[in-house]
């Protein structure tokens, strides 16, 4: 008996404890700030295994190599999230740089799957600046979204161009990713590059291993 009234003790204690450093505003919730070593890898893996648990009854459509699918969801993503998750030969945003947990390099391989994408992209995930498109979009929408992240890790700059912004009728597409139009043979000279390499800035990036936050 005096076992379990020396684990109620210490559990109370614990939680008075607890309570009050909550109450005190002692810790830092600055997004300045990154949380401590073993705050980060528990909320990281409670939200790896949180959607991984969440993903066993998706059904992957079939048709996600679809080439319409996949330009639609290059606008999608253009306009949604490239400003956090960043483009072909882009190192870094104004707005990533202010976030906490940084936000996955998806120009880069990571490890979930078709399933595990959408899920995150429809529902988001708390804490992380994540947002979740499910509330504004459908899932076709966002299947097309899907099917554009399956290929972005392989997109040279020009291919992403090309994706997001296609050539208008009487243009032809060239190898350097730049629309000339050739309904006017007089004029010789090339628009601008759409989407120019950004400066590589180093980061600490302690969260690019391919999860959407």
């Amino acid at each position: 008996m005096r076992f379990f009234y020396g684990v109620a003790t210490t559990l109370a204690a614990l939680g008075i404890a607890g309570f009050g450093f909550i109450q005190s505003g002692a810790y830092n919730v600055a997004a300045s700030e990154s949380h401590f070593a073993l705050v980060n890898r528990v909320m990281h893996q409670a939200m790896h295994n949180s959607v991984e648990t969440r993903t066993d009854e998706i059904t992957v459509p079939a048709n996600l190599a679809d080439a319409d699918m996949i330009k639609k969801g290059a606008r999608a993503y253009d306009a949604l999230c490239s400003a956090c998750h960043l483009k072909p030969g882009q190192s870094e945003s104004l707005i990533r740089k202010g976030l906490n947990p940084t936000p996955p390099r998806l120009t880069k391989a990571g490890h979930w799957g078709p399933a595990g994408q959408f899920w995150i992209i429809k529902h988001g995930i708390k804490m992380t600046g994540m947002p979740a498109w499910g509330g504004s979009h459908s899932d076709q929408e966002l299947w097309e979204l899907t099917a554009f992240l399956q290929q972005l890790p392989e997109l040279s700059t020009e291919q992403y161009a090309a994706l997001v912004n296609p050539p208008a009728a009487g243009e032809i597409m060239h190898d350097d990713g730049h629309a000339h139009d050739h309904g006017n043979m007089q004029s010789m000279s090339e628009p601008p590059e759409t989407h120019p390499t950004a400066e590589v800035v180093a980061e600490d990036d302690h969260y690019a291993d391919g999860h959407t936050h």
